[in-house]
């Protein structure tokens, strides 16, 4: 009789336990899902980045497949945000067409074009392309290889904008904030003026707890930039930002309270025509390219592994 009943308490309650199980697996599964997410937000760093320390990668694009960029990682900004125009007195229209933007062999291709070209009442001669990362993060390292448009009157960029920014177009509209350019923040990870293709800019831009606009930044030589690959690179944490040429840095700042600097951002990557820092245009000019390998973002420290498809 007491072994019948043994049984029979054993049958009972066998089932409940497995239930039990399985919730709290469940639980413990969602718990770490959303504790996931939540790293894939904001990951701020434990300790000091040193060189040659082991990385998380978490976003990339290796550029290994044909035709446009690819659109789940990829948003083209086409809409110009003043009157019609870019800001800087840039004299190009940015565009979604493969003409302007395409993998072919491995690479990205960024192509710059003479041509007259027209978007909702506003003509401009010359088309590129502005790309914008369908991918938000806050601190890490990014590296972007790539070569860079030789002629005169190019401006190419790698940079970020935080992701809270209202400029019209952008891929993430108000879903982080509504602030405008420079209270947003900006990094300029390597610009290049149309004058000078022996050196490159990293430069800071940002709005002080007053409002105030401040800027920082710092030149360095590069040899053959556009007939070589280059990596440029970002290194950000919670204290200190650099920018780096080759695997070297060439300018940092400390990323204190009175810098915007802790905010989600996203990358850019385009060329602009003209304007500010592309100045004149010669007037044989008909195309240039900006050529890019891959473009990796890590973070800094082993974290849990990234969200499916990034």
């Amino acid at each position: 009789m007491n072994a019948f009943i043994k049984n029979l308490f054993l049958f009972k309650i066998t089932p409940l336990l497995f239930i039990f199980l399985v919730i709290t697996c469940s639980s413990d599964d969602k718990e770490s899902e959303e504790k996931q997410t939540l790293n894939q937000i904001e990951i701020p760093t434990k300790e000091p980045y040193l060189i040659g320390e082991e990385l998380t990668l978490i976003w990339s694009d290796e550029f290994d497949y044909e035709g446009s960029p690819n659109i789940d990682k990829w948003h083209h900004q086409t809409i110009p945000p003043n009157n019609g125009s870019w800001w800087n007195d840039e004299l190009q229209h940015y565009t979604d067409r493969l003409e302007n933007s395409y993998v072919d062999n491995g690479t990205l291709k960024i192509k710059a074009l003479k041509e007259q070209y027209e978007i909702d009442g506003s003509s401009k001669s010359y088309t590129s392309a502005r790309l914008n990362s369908k991918f938000s993060f806050r601190y890490g390292r990014i590296d972007v290889r790539a070569k860079l448009p030789k002629g005169a009157g190019t401006w190419p960029a790698i940079w970020t904008l935080g992701a809270n920014i209202n400029e019209v177009g952008n891929y993430f509209g108000n879903q982080f904030g509504n602030v405008g350019w420079p209270a947003c923040g900006e990094i300029d990870i390597m610009e290049q003026t149309g004058w000078d293709k022996n050196s490159i800019g990293g430069h800071f831009h940002w709005a002080d707890n007053s409002g105030n606009y401040q800027n920082k930044g710092e030149k360095t030589d590069i040899e053959n930039s556009s007939d070589e690959f280059h990596t440029y690179s970002l290194i950000w944490d919670s204290a200190k930002i650099s920018i780096l040429l080759d695997d070297q840095t060439f300018f940092s700042i400390s990323n204190t309270s009175n810098n915007p600097f802790d905010n989600d951002h996203y990358l850019l990557i385009n060329i602009a025509i003209g304007g500010n820092l592309g100045g004149d245009v010669p007037s044989n000019f008909s195309e240039e390219i900006m050529e890019i390998d891959y473009i990796r973002i890590c973070l800094l420290y082993t974290s849990p592994s990234p969200r499916d498809g990034l």
